[in-house]
């Protein structure tokens, strides 16, 4: 009863704030203490408030600790929200596994409520480099919306060992981050080994297709793709896209990498045209169902493409 009382007069509170947004996010429970936020897979919007991604949470005796922290500030507000919809515990640690908008520009309110900002190094260096640049995208897609955002950093972004790890236990949870660089440099997976469930990041996208940026390495991803099968996770929480298993994420992503890998960039080094290339292949049955295929497929070939051009 309490916890009703509180949701409605939070629900009261961000009325007039949400009220023209058709997006609100709900928590999933995937464990006794694991939740997965998923968020849509379009592109961000007003409506949105930039939650085009997947997000989660683990509850602990001691706190509540977050898996990356929305694109904005009413963003953060809509995932404590949906926070507040399990548990009243206070929101004590955020953990950034990236460094694109949506994984952590919402970083300042949750610091303002008394929350530890947790990154890696390489992850909190490319927030630092990118962040004047990505607020000024934000406003294209949120307009008036991203008033009161404000870029923060990690102030004490961990080091990772010799094993490419770094391992926190917080609230009696080990949490096990090591990058990625997958999508974007500094990318990382969150790895849960008492529950066997990881948060991807941007490594794994199920549901639609995954986008190869300019900054994007299939190469790495490809590898932390292996590496993500060594830990034989029974539950992913993908960066997009729905709770999955392995099978779901191998055929979605894994065998993906592997095609833009082991067929592109072999044709690649091998310096065949890459106009005949990328014709060739420019229809994938066994990817065509997945959301933005029409859209990304060509582009990704030609980044895979020019990734592996010269080796």
């Amino acid at each position: 009863m309490m916890l009703y009382r509180f949701l409605v007069v939070i629900a009261c509170l961000l009325g007039a704030t949400f009220a023209h947004a058709d997006y609100l996010p709900k928590a999933e429970q995937i464990a006794d203490n694991v939740y997965a936020i998923i968020g849509p897979l379009g592109q961000r919007s007003q409506q949105n408030d930039g939650l085009n991604a997947n997000f989660g949470f683990v509850v602990t005796p001691e706190g509540v600790v977050l898996i990356d922290a929305g694109a904005s500030q009413l963003g953060a507000q809509k995932l404590e929200l949906a926070i507040r919809a399990v548990t009243e515990q206070p929101i004590r640690w955020v953990i950034n596994t990236g460094s694109q908008d949506h994984r952590w520009l919402g970083n300042a309110y949750f610091a303002s409520k008394g929350a530890e900002i947790i990154a890696l190094e390489r992850t909190a260096a490319m927030q630092q480099k990118s962040a004047a640049q990505q607020i000024e995208n934000l406003h294209r897609f949120l307009g008036e919306r991203l008033v009161g955002t404000a870029p923060l950093v990690s102030p004490k972004p961990l080091k990772v060992g010799a094993d490419g790890t770094a391992s926190l236990s917080v609230g009696g949870e080990k949490l096990v981050l090591r990058h990625t660089d997958a999508h974007y440099p500094g990318d990382a997976m969150v790895h849960l080994p008492k529950q066997q469930i990881v948060f991807t990041g941007d490594l794994v996208y199920v549901d639609r297709l995954l986008g190869v940026l300019p900054a994007s390495s299939v190469k790495k991803g490809q590898q932390a793709f292996g590496v993500l099968k060594a830990l034989n996770p029974t539950r992913l929480i993908p960066g997009h896209g729905q709770v999955c298993d392995m099978a779901k994420a191998q055929r979605e992503t894994g065998d993906y990498y592997d095609f833009l890998a082991n067929v592109i960039g072999q044709a690649a080094k091998e310096m065949e045209p890459m106009d005949e290339v990328l014709s060739k292949h420019a229809d994938l049955p066994a990817f065509r169902h997945l959301e933005n295929y029409k859209d990304l497929h060509r582009a990704n070939m030609n980044r895979a493409f020019t990734e592996f051009e010269g080796q």
